[in-house]
């Protein structure tokens, strides 16, 4: 029996719902608080390792590129190991290899240590997703991927805040092995608060059998150009807090990097507008909020081409609104759509999620090396650009249990 006509699916509004919410939100929180803490240190690295901005950036881009690739063999091992024992085990190595990565001396060391980082956390994004896609009630899936975002969003806000506040006053150091703390405790809550799968049925897969289960997702007639959505989107928004901190340091700003951590606070915004995206596409129709999500982040990075610092900002915060709210409505359309082998088609939407964060994100330093922020926003602006392309196009796609 298809688990989305079983009544043991989760119901929003009940005490298992605010559970698993909170657990996948303290989930999400782990995971992108250790792999973006190190975003607005990039400058300090450059400095402290004499690097390009462009080598800084790879502290980032090493472990989403490598988080990409290990999705494609993480979502399967999910479906003979069980979703919960696979994103437990990825939050508490993340974590760990936070800590060590925090005392290593050397530039080298440091990165291996941050890829063997995205490894480790590629257990959780795509295994999030399909766990949602089997354990809730169709009217609960959009808010329920909305507030996985916002824990996603959270962690992602806390790692750069808290990380570039403490480089300022006690050292960089010690500001990561503080996100590896908070990352373990994260990981304990998401095992204590998280039920079991009720629909979930491990199957035993040979490997000869995994490239046709993702396979048959290309064949859809949606779900490749939300593929490409995740690229475009996610490479641009990386490249926006990549490279801002650059040019906030430089005059005429000459920002400290704990005012530049405090700006990273706009990511509050999209812990708002991820859920709330996921309610306006349950009312309204994802074809719809997709392309006018994108547009909001296409107009914020334009706002930021200004010298006015509030308005810089504010650019940041309508970015940061758009793109949550088109990657929330983008995810669990995926998961709506896959009418089976849902960790595949989630751990390809993701996979294409953090290759474009790692390609892209670092092309970006390209642009501002030979042109400045001005580059940057061009390029950036291409990408949203083509983003706004491809949701105009899904929004005239034919339902399938969409």
């Amino acid at each position: 029996m298809d688990s989305e006509a079983d009544g043991r699916l989760i119901r929003s509004g009940t005490p298992v719902f605010r559970r698993t919410a909170l657990a996948l939100a303290a989930a999400g929180f782990s995971t992108f608080a250790v792999l973006y803490a190190v975003q607005p240190l990039l400058p300090i690295y450059a400095e402290d390792f004499s690097v390009s901005p462009a080598e800084s950036s790879l502290a980032l881009s090493l472990p989403c590129g490598l988080l990409a690739l290990a999705l494609l063999v993480v979502s399967p091992l999910s479906e003979i190991w069980g979703r919960k024992p696979v994103m437990l085990a990825s939050l508490l190595a993340s974590a760990l290899l936070t800590i060590v990565a925090s005392v290593i001396p050397g530039w080298h060391g440091f990165l291996a240590l941050r890829a063997l980082t995205g490894l480790t956390a590629s257990g959780l994004p795509a295994v999030a997703m399909a766990y949602l896609a089997e354990e809730m009630d169709a009217q609960a899936i959009g808010l329920s991927m909305g507030l996985l975002v916002g824990g996603n969003a959270l962690g992602g806000m806390s790692g750069r805040l808290i990380s570039g506040v403490m480089a300022d006053h006690v050292g960089w150091r010690i500001g990561l092995a503080t996100i590896g703390a908070l990352a373990l405790a994260a990981a304990f809550a998401f095992w204590r608060w998280l039920p079991p799968s009720r629909s979930f049925v491990a199957r035993r897969m040979a490997w000869r059998e995994v490239p046709g289960s993702f396979g048959h997702h290309f064949r859809d007639a949606g779900l490749p150009w939300l593929f490409v959505e995740a690229f475009l989107l996610m490479g641009g928004f990386v490249c926006i807090y990549n490279y801002i901190g650059f040019r906030l340091l430089d005059p005429p700003f000459s920002l400290s990097q704990t005012v530049i951590g405090l700006i990273f606070s706009v990511y509050l915004a999209g812990m708002v507008s991820s859920p709330v995206a996921g309610e306006l596409a349950s009312r309204y129709g994802r074809r719809r909020v997709l392309w006018l999500a994108t547009a909001l982040g296409l107009a914020g990075i334009i706002m930021t081409l200004t010298d006015h610092i509030l308005l810089i900002v504010l650019g940041i915060v309508v970015t940061t609104v758009g793109f949550f709210g088109a990657h929330s409505v983008a995810s669990s359309w995926v998961g709506r759509r896959a009418r089976r082998d849902r960790a595949q088609a989630s751990s390809i939407y993701l996979c294409l999620y953090y290759l474009g964060s790692s390609v892209l994100g670092t092309a970006g330093g390209w642009f501002f090396a030979h042109s400045g922020w001005t580059g940057v926003v061009i390029f950036v602006g291409g990408l949203y650009g083509l983003a706004l392309v491809v949701a105009l196009r899904l929004s005239r796609l034919e339902p399938l249990g969409a």
